[in-house]
């Protein structure tokens, strides 16, 4: 288990060399304390060139304890969201995690939570053999409008390219766990991992 600034306790897994948390970061703080901006109105929501975090639909009653917060790339570049000892992946790591349960054209499937209480009908080919139960926590895209949840889920990696950075992304209607270029300013998920011993 690993715990947050905040106090939230995560269980975890260990998928092949990785360690992952088993559910989507809440944090509403970084990990020296200082609290993360939360921006809720579409127009403030819009013009943030700067860390901001939200819950979907702005109802953190019904979202937080399931599916996390959504925070934006810039909240995720201060290298200071996961608590001390973790970090957001890389797209190389997350490249790693996708690559095991066999490539983007099938490893959603073995990644997403199974049924269709969280993930809309169909849910095709779900069976969560790693135990990762990624869940359909949507994303909230550049204009500050919340979409999708339910029927796919984000989550940010640590890479940047040019303006945007890289995400990876599930579906309710495919086995897809695919790579997708996205703007700095979406509210994705983060999943944290745990840094890597250097050998003594």
């Amino acid at each position: 288990m690993v715990r947050d600034v905040d106090g939230n306790v995560y269980q975890t897994l260990t998928i092949d060399r990785q360690v992952w948390m088993g559910e989507n970061l809440k944090t509403t703080r970084y990990n020296d304390g200082t609290p993360i901006p939360l921006v809720k109105e579409e127009i403030d929501w819009k013009g943030l060139s700067s860390p901001g975090y939200c819950w979907y639909n702005n109802d953190e009653g019904t979202f937080r304890r399931q599916y996390g917060v959504l925070y934006n790339w810039y909240a995720v570049n201060t290298k200071k969201l996961c608590p001390a000892g973790w970090h957001v992946p890389s797209d190389v790591e997350w490249g790693l995690l996708v690559t095991y349960f066999g490539g983007s054209y099938i490893a959603g499937a073995k990644l997403k939570e199974t049924g269709t209480g969280d993930w809309a009908s169909p849910n095709t080919g779900a069976t969560n053999e790693s135990g990762f139960s990624a869940l359909p926590g949507g994303y909230r895209d550049y204009s500050g409008t919340f979409k999708e949840q339910g029927y796919r889920g984000y989550w940010w990696t640590s890479y940047e390219n040019t303006a945007k950075a890289w995400s990876r992304v599930m579906f309710n209607d495919n086995g897809y766990a695919s790579s997708q270029l996205a703007e700095e300013i979406s509210g994705f998920s983060v999943r944290c991992m745990k840094d890597k011993t250097p050998p003594q």
